[in-house]
């Protein structure tokens, strides 16, 4: 089942002076129409809780809320699908667990592990990074730059693959030139002083 993929993915995260509920509020506000919601530090109730008042935000708006990695959270709340960021999961497992109807994610770090991913006939899209540092997810991964990307030219990649990691405003229209299909984005966003205008300003710029 072929499932709709925004082109442009805005990610949630943990902030001291403003909640997911509160960033969520503000993306949607502002035209974002993908939310990921990606909290991996909170227990399970906590996470039930927030969910289900963020839904009701997406709901309102019209915007596809993806859930990262808490997928057995899927039969508990309203979302529409779950974004795995472990490249070495069970994605059979995942989604015999989910069923077809949901959307699932997938990330990677490089040209191999996309193709893998894609090879599994599996997941709906794959987000693969870093392009760039960031510390919304310290790893040690290479990063890609633009011309990982451009080795998308020469692939045999069908599925849609999602740019991430330190993601800037102005690197978004270069990296569209390589073939990938969108771009995720959270702390360009949400540590900017005006995160609802950035929103706008990369919806712009993608679309």
């Amino acid at each position: 089942m072929k499932k709709y993929i925004s082109r442009f993915h805005y990610i949630t995260q943990d902030m001291p002076q403003r909640s997911h509920i509160q960033q969520v509020e503000i993306a949607c506000n502002a035209g974002a129409n993908w939310i990921q919601y990606r909290c991996n530090t909170k227990p399970e109730n906590e996470l039930i809780a927030e969910i289900d008042q963020i839904a009701a935000i997406c709901d309102d708006w019209g915007a596809t809320l993806i859930i990262t990695n808490h997928y057995q959270l899927l039969d508990k709340v309203d979302a529409q699908g779950v974004h795995i960021e472990d490249e070495a999961a069970d994605f059979s497992a995942i989604r015999e667990a989910i069923n077809d109807d949901k959307t699932l994610g997938a990330s990677a770090t490089n040209l191999a592990g996309l193709l893998k991913t894609q090879d599994s006939g599996i997941v709906d899209y794959c987000v693969l990074g870093p392009f760039a540092h960031t510390e919304t997810r310290p790893n040690n991964f290479p990063l890609l730059g633009y011309d990982g990307y451009r080795q998308l030219e020469k692939a045999p990649v069908e599925i849609p693959v999602i740019a991430t990691g330190g993601i800037q405003l102005q690197d978004v229209e270069l990296l569209l030139k390589t073939g990938i299909y969108g771009i995720a984005v959270s702390s360009a966003i949400n540590r900017s002083v005006d995160p609802g205008g950035m929103v706008k300003e990369f919806y712009r710029k993608v679309y």
